[in-house]
């Protein structure tokens, strides 16, 4: 996966009005460690040069940019999820209003099901940058794929780039949803787990030739 398909996704989501004033984040694990977007530079004008290279660690292997300050973020979500190939931080609106709630999204629609898990919680506060907003982002997602980072934003991961930005796409579609049924005073009727489970079985056959 190169650069460019990075720079790519992240303008994609810029101009879905993901990342407002040039929040959010976006990496791919590679065979060193990880490539990850720039700190405080325009999605519009960054270029693959601009990406930054780190270790596992943090140390800088490629880049003359400095990194993202979520690369604590993205580095235990790589070390903690080996099924992680790229990670994607947004502050898309309406997720983030719900993750300002400190409120998850309950399974109020079988796409909830591509998260890999029966909700998408929200974890504890911490503030942005830190490692323990990485440790509390990494408790908060457990086996599942995304959740809401409290009063900031979202993270999803995917066994590939275009998978986790779809899946920070279908987050902000659930929380959409959720906060229209909440502003119309309507309680949602919520997917058991027997419903989820053949949600998620007929997600394996999916797309795939007959």
């Amino acid at each position: 996966m190169s650069g460019a398909a990075l720079i790519a996704a992240a303008r994609a989501l810029d101009a879905a009005g993901f990342m407002p004033g040039k929040s959010g984040n976006l990496s791919l694990r590679t065979d060193r460690g990880f490539l990850i977007t720039p700190a405080g530079l325009p999605y519009a004008e960054m270029t693959a040069e601009d990406l930054v290279e780190l270790s596992p660690d943090g140390r800088v292997l490629a880049g003359r940019r400095r990194p993202s300050s979520e690369w604590r973020l993205h580095a235990a979500i790589y070390a903690a999820r080996p099924d992680a190939a790229a990670v994607v931080h947004t502050h898309s609106p309406h997720a983030t209003a719900l993750s300002c709630a400190r409120r998850e999204i309950p399974p109020l629609h079988y796409m909830i099901a591509l998260a890999g898990a029966r909700r998408i919680p929200c974890s504890a506060y911490a503030t942005f940058g830190t490692a323990e907003l990485a440790t509390a982002a990494v408790a908060a997602l457990g086996g599942g794929r995304a959740c809401l980072l409290a009063n900031h934003g979202v993270v999803a991961l995917g066994e590939s780039l275009a998978a986790a930005e779809a899946l920070a796409r279908e987050v902000e579609n659930l929380a959409r949803q959720y906060l229209l049924l909440l502003a119309a005073g309507l309680a949602p009727a919520l997917l058991s787990e027997a419903e989820l489970a053949a949600v998620a079985e007929q997600f394996r056959g999916y797309g795939r030739p007959a």
